[in-house]
Parts: structure tokens; sequence; C-alpha cells
């Protein structure tokens, strides 16, 4: 059994983007040993559950690193139009070497800049894979999310969220520090996959990630799971933004 991790520094902003900008030439290679990786994010945007496979519909991609869950949308969703954004240079230039249809953009931003960048709503739906940890306020990036939805707009965060049962907190551990981690050092990438390592076991469990989405002043939030050796530890979380609701909270403090 891997033991806990000493608990670390959590790379943030810039230095976190200049670490997936580094990491960006292995990262689909490292991904794709992950079972079910990629249908996992097919299953995840399935469950915004728009109509018509998206037609005409607008779709926000924060987040959209190498473009994994850009792909998921354009499976899923063919009509769509597609914006993904990223903070990272390096892992838009991997995304760009995908074949995309002209109805899919990507813009170069963090997401707490997206006015700046020309990113506008009001979007249909907001799609976010592996985002709100990495973020340094992700009541913030869950505030501009609820701003650039329509009425009615959906959201889906697809997350390392853990269940808050102690045997997926062990799984998450051994799989890291058994699998994840020596490969990423041999790459050169350590201090990233430290990071992502440890940004899991200090985030929300999926229940306080389905809080924080319900104080951002979202309705009809729901947990979903996702199957495999990832049950427990990667999930959901769905939701809408009401008709003509106006944030008022201030989000957790």
């Amino acid at each position: 059994m891997t033991p806990e991790p000493e608990p670390r520094p959590l790379l943030r902003d810039a230095r976190l983007a200049d670490a997936f900008d580094h990491a960006a030439r292995s990262y689909d290679t490292l991904v794709a040993a992950n079972p079910g990786y990629h249908a996992h994010l097919r299953r995840s945007v399935r469950r915004l559950g728009l109509p018509r496979h998206g037609t005409r519909l607008r779709v926000l991609d924060l987040g959209c690193g190498t473009g994994a869950s850009t792909a998921a949308l354009a499976a899923v969703l063919p009509g769509a139009r597609i914006t993904a954004v990223d903070a990272s240079e390096g892992m838009l230039r991997r995304a760009a070497l995908r074949p995309w249809s002209a109805s899919v953009r990507f813009v170069h931003a963090p997401v707490e800049r997206l006015a700046e960048a020309g990113v506008s709503g009001p979007f249909d739906a907001v799609f976010a894979a592996y985002l709100l940890r990495n973020t340094a306020d992700p009541d913030a990036v869950l505030a501009a999310a609820h701003r650039l939805l329509a009425p009615h707009g959906r959201l889906a965060l697809h997350e390392y969220a853990l269940s808050g049962h102690p045997a997926h907190r062990a799984v998450w551990n051994a799989v890291c520090g058994g699998m994840v981690l020596p490969v990423a050092t041999l790459l050169g990438d350590g201090p990233l996959y430290r990071h992502l390592w440890h940004s899991v076991l200090a985030f929300d469990t999926a229940d306080a990630l389905a809080r924080r989405v319900t104080e951002a002043g979202f309705e009809r939030v729901r947990v979903l799971p996702l199957p495999g050796w990832q049950t427990g530890i990667t999930h959901t979380v769905v939701a809408r933004r009401a008709d003509g609701t106006r944030r008022t909270g201030a989000g957790r403090r």
C-alpha cells in the first residue's frame, strides 16, 4: 500500500501553466494509459443532457488542455459551436495538432481573464474537466461560469473528487505513487504530477463539491459516479443555471 504523501505546496497560476507547458509533449501518452479516460469524458458530456446533438448551441470548454475534453464535446455534440480555453500555451499547441471542424475554436487565456480574451456569453453549456481543483479560487471560476451561462444553461464538472471513503483515497494514493509519479518523473514532469496527486487529496470530496456548486447559485445539482477503477475517485457534477437567477451569494470565504 502506498503511504499517504507528505503535504506540499500546490502549483498555482503561472507556475502551474509553466508545468503544463513542459508536460504537454507527453501528456496525451500518460492519460492514454488511464483505462476509460476518453470514454469517461464522453459520458460526462452526455450527462449535460443537451438536445439534438447540440445543433446551434454554444458550448464553453474550460481548461481544455490538449483537447481531450474538446474532442469528447465534438464527438457527442457535433452540431455545437465549441469555444475551448486554456491557460497553457504548450497544451494548446498540442491541441492544434488534432483535426478540428470549423465549429471549434481555441483561446489562450486564464479562466479569470476570459473577457479580455474576447470570450463572452451567453453559452448554453459550460464543461470543465479536471479544472476546478487546479485553480487558485474555485468559487470565482464557478461565478464566471454562472455569468457566462444563459438561463437554464447546463454545467458539467468532470473532476477527480474523492468520495470520502478511505478505500478510494487509498486507491488514488496507490495509483499516483506507485504508477503515475514514477513514469512522470522519468519524463521530467515529476513536479506537475506530484501537484496533481496532492491537488486531489487537498480538494473537495464529491459531496462538498456539489455543495460548492449549489452555493454558487446553481440548481438541480447532482453528483454522478464514473465506472471502473475510478469509482469513488472521479465524478461528474451536473447542474443548471436557473431562469433569470442572479448570483447574490458571495460563495465561500
